[in-house]
């Protein structure tokens, strides 16, 4: 069925799943591919179905939702994948994001919002919150309670002479690309069409070697 999202979900509870494939089924334009139970299931039925986004838990058993994501981004920036959470400050959560994660969702938010979330990720954009893009970037690049200064040196340095490489129009977007803001956020802050911004936002993925536009975020805040 051509405009179809294909998804795939993947928890460890039944319960979970059963009410995931509820929701999703309420969307004309999505079609559930499969469910797996726990993060190796997961992995070969990625690669055997081609899902176009993975819902994906964070702890289960076998092999957990970070070592899937993991595995899955080896063989390229597709399919997106979401990451299933209880708390926003889960540190599996915030390592996914590192590993290629397109975003997350808590687990308790409206069924709307999950639908809107698969679409978005689908076409393309990340899931996540631009209240929170501060917070859990802090975490993400270990400027929170736990810092490493000469760790932190590296990473910066390494960001900054990554972003030296982009235009200015481009670091543009990379910047508003970090607070979280969606594709048509950017067109009407930095006057251009939503097509030009997809375009810019793919030549940043290839100029900076990001799998999507959570690491592009992660690259930006780095070197601050």
């Amino acid at each position: 069925m051509a405009g179809v999202i294909r998804v795939l979900i993947v928890d460890d509870d039944p319960l979970v799943r059963v009410g995931l494939g509820l929701v999703l089924g309420a969307g004309r334009d999505l079609l559930i591919v499969g469910e797996a139970g726990d993060g190796a299931e997961a992995v070969e039925l990625t690669r055997r179905l081609r899902p176009d986004v993975v819902l994906m838990d964070v702890r289960m058993p076998r092999m957990d939702g970070l070592a899937a994501t993991r595995e899955i981004r080896r063989a390229g920036p597709e399919p997106a994948v979401i990451v299933l959470t209880t708390f926003d400050t889960d540190e599996h959560l915030l390592g996914a994001l590192r590993l290629g994660a397109n975003g997350f969702l808590l687990k308790d938010i409206a069924p709307e919002s999950i639908l809107d979330a698969v679409r978005r990720a689908a076409a393309g954009e990340s899931i996540l919150a631009p209240s929170v893009v501060p917070r859990l970037i802090g975490y993400a690049v270990g400027r929170s309670e736990d810092p490493r200064p000469a760790r932190e040196d590296d990473a910066a340095e390494r960001a900054r002479a990554a972003l030296q490489r982009l235009s200015e129009r481009e670091r543009e977007v990379a910047e508003a690309v970090a607070t979280g803001s969606s594709n048509a956020e950017i067109s009407a802050e930095l006057h251009m069409s939503v097509a030009t911004v997809k375009a810019y936002v793919s030549r940043l993925l290839e100029k900076l070697g990001c799998a999507n536009r959570v690491q592009v975020a992660i690259l930006v805040h780095e070197s601050r």
